[in-house]
């Protein structure tokens, strides 16, 4: 599993990181427009190759895989080339910034039988794989609630006139996309597509979302998920029963640890060894490769699309637009 990142990042940092931890995977070069922001990244990782030019990335024999951590609104320009040059993807959250963009990249990969991943670290944890267990012992469900909640030192950047990417309808910023991206999937990944969606924001000026509250009706049951980067909060994600609930501690994005309160019985949960939670995407992502399971590749990619059509249908309700939304 070879691969060539785009993005010069802490993402990308993070992501390098992880990879040293997966026998058999290596990063065979870096991309960003400029060498002297690739540079430190190269150095760091003791990678040969740097790029600023992608089609002769993308023309790279050696490369097999490109991994694409620019910002929201270049995801799926990108990653549309990548797979064109015949290349595997793995994209960094929000897949895209429209269902019809990920619609378009789905149908290419699977007409070439490439590979392509969403690279959404929380629903490959073990600790997500132990919470699904856990909730089949809560008898009917009544409530869900994630908050995820980070300042963003951008923000102060933003409150000072400036526009950066992250707070930039622009480059498809906005904390739904940046932070509450990461709830939507806890609880799609979980309970499937809801009934009705409905997304009440903090806007800027800019019309950017620095914060808001993402309900989705189920059958049976409310999901609430609150996403800001505007302020902070005690991180935690909580699924509630008739039989008990579950407490998912530290947010839904990393599910450090699971406490599960059922029939007066408390059990701790946490088999996560590793404190760099995308070793573990990686590691599915690579099994998928080594074992040429297009297949379930594709199932994730389905599901992808599900969350993207969610994602974009909340987007609107709050009055958040991109560009994108026009094509």
């Amino acid at each position: 599993m070879k691969i060539g990142t785009i993005g010069s990042g802490f993402i990308v940092d993070w992501f390098l990181t992880a990879l040293n931890d997966i026998e058999g995977a290596s990063c065979e070069a870096v991309y960003s427009r400029k060498e002297e922001t690739a540079k430190p990244l190269a150095d760091k990782y003791q990678i040969e190759k740097i790029y600023t030019d992608l089609n002769q990335m993308f023309a790279d024999p050696s490369i097999e895989f490109i991994y694409i951590a620019s910002p929201n609104s270049l995801h799926f320009e990108h990653a549309f080339q990548a797979l064109n040059h015949g290349k595997h993807v793995i994209c960094e959250k929000p897949f895209t910034s429209t269902a019809k963009e990920a619609k378009t990249l789905i149908e290419l990969a699977k007409q070439n039988q490439l590979m392509l991943f969403e690279a959404i670290s929380n629903i490959h944890l073990p600790n997500y794989q132990a919470i699904k267990e856990e909730v089949k012992k809560l008898g009917k469900l009544k409530f869900v609630q994630c908050n995820y909640s980070q300042y963003s030192s951008r923000y102060n950047k933003l409150l000072d006139g400036e526009n950066p990417n992250v707070f930039n309808p622009a480059f498809s910023g906005g904390a739904l996309a940046d932070i509450n991206i990461y709830n939507l999937h806890f609880v799609m990944n979980l309970f499937g597509v809801p009934d009705a969606v409905s997304y009440t924001a903090n806007i800027h000026e800019n019309g950017i979302d620095t914060s808001g509250v993402l309900v989705m009706k189920y059958p049976d049951f409310i999901a609430e998920c609150v996403g800001a980067k505007d302020s902070n909060s005690m991180n935690f994600g909580l699924i509630q029963g008739e039989n008990g609930y579950v407490h998912v501690q530290d947010g839904a994005n990393v599910c450090k640890k699971v406490i599960s309160h059922i029939d007066d019985e408390v059990t701790e949960i946490n088999s996560q060894t590793k404190s760099n939670w995308l070793i573990y995407e990686l590691a599915v992502f690579k099994d998928i490769f080594n074992s040429s399971n297009l297949a379930q590749c594709y199932e994730l990619l389905d599901y992808s699309y599900e969350v993207m059509k969610v994602f974009e249908q909340a987007r609107k309700n709050g009055g958040i637009y991109y560009p994108a939304d026009q094509k």
